[in-house]
């Protein structure tokens, strides 16, 4: 994991007022990774993510998201800096924490030539807390509940990878979680796969489990998050619900017309900030203004309109902003 992060000075601008402790599923104050030779891949994290939440973990690759999720299950300890993992400490609560904690990260691992039900059984069989007499009625409902029912018997090698990726989601749901980490779920998926894992996801987090998902694709984190936190260069530079994160950034108004200069001087009139005339369209920032109001102004006065659109910035614009560099939007 040497290569995550590197030191950046500027501190982070969380978007949000944080939730109180006892509200969050998981909490990190101060949270830092420096490895050896000095380099920090996670500086000065400070994150809630609040029950029963969707949680996008979102940034570029070599952001410090992954050093964030194995220092959150004590997999690695932090030079400095606490967390807590459903209210306890960490790593020193991992005991009574990781029981009620199910993970997949850095992809799912199993036997090829086993079919999707006996590599859960034996994933089951490594657990020293699961009960054996109880292990094929729980590797039966995670398989029914992640849609793999029908495919147990099925072997591993002939699964596809949204099947596969279905198959580690329910290794991680054998017993019963309040909260569920993905590192990358969809990441290499097709289509298929991705509206598969998706959608497994939301109906996940329907039933009261909170879900961390760690993704740099913007468009999955968007359509399946409520609330999410940018990393950049191993910093967190912003944290709150989508909504939260797009206030402060006007949407704007694009109208279609042959008249472009008619309609900009309307607009003008009107008081729109930052209109920008092109050849065939003119842009606007739409301020308090109602829709509907402008574009009647604009036939008012004669301005023939082919197309009226209210234009709401899109994630990578807002994160293009956080950030200073691009994310990959649909992979």
């Amino acid at each position: 994991m040497t290569g995550e992060g590197a030191h950046e000075a500027a501190p982070p601008r969380v978007t949000h007022t944080e939730a109180s402790p006892g509200d969050c599923s998981i909490v990190a104050r101060g949270l830092t990774k420096r490895f050896r030779g000095g380099q920090v891949a996670v500086d000065d994290l400070h994150l809630s993510v609040p029950r029963g939440s969707v949680f996008g973990f979102l940034g570029p690759n070599g952001s410090g998201k992954t050093t964030t999720i194995r220092m959150l299950l004590g997999l690695i300890s932090p030079t400095s800096g606490a967390c807590e993992v459903l209210g306890r400490p960490m790593p020193g609560g991992l005991a009574s924490a990781l029981p009620k904690v199910g993970a997949v990260v850095e992809g799912p691992a199993f036997y090829p030539y086993l079919s999707g039900q006996a590599n859960l059984l034996r994933y089951d069989a490594a657990d020293p807390k699961a009960d054996p007499r109880t292990a094929r009625q729980r590797v039966g409902a995670a398989l029914d509940r992640v849609g793999l029912g029908a495919a147990a018997g099925k072997r591993y090698r002939a699964y596809s990878l949204g099947m596969r990726q279905r198959l580690a989601i329910a290794g991680a749901l054998l017993g019963p979680r309040e909260l569920l980490v993905l590192d990358e779920p969809t990441n290499g998926l097709d289509p298929q796969g991705t509206r598969e894992v998706r959608s497994l996801i939301k109906e996940i987090a329907s039933d009261g489990t909170t879900v961390f998902v760690s993704s740099h694709l913007l468009a999955e984190v968007e359509q399946m998050c409520t609330d999410i936190g940018v990393m950049r260069t191993g910093r967190l530079v912003a944290q709150g619900t989508i909504a939260e994160l797009r206030a402060g950034h006007e949407p704007r108004v694009r109208v279609e017309t042959p008249h472009p200069a008619q309609a900009a001087s309307v607009l003008n009139r009107l008081g729109l900030a930052r209109v920008r005339t092109g050849e065939d369209d003119v842009e606007a920032e739409l301020g308090g203004h109602a829709p509907e109001v402008v574009c009647a102004e604009l036939v008012g006065d004669g301005v023939a309109v082919r197309g009226f659109t209210v234009v709401r910035p899109s994630l990578e614009e807002l994160f293009v902003g956080l950030t200073g560099e691009g994310f990959d939007v649909d992979g």
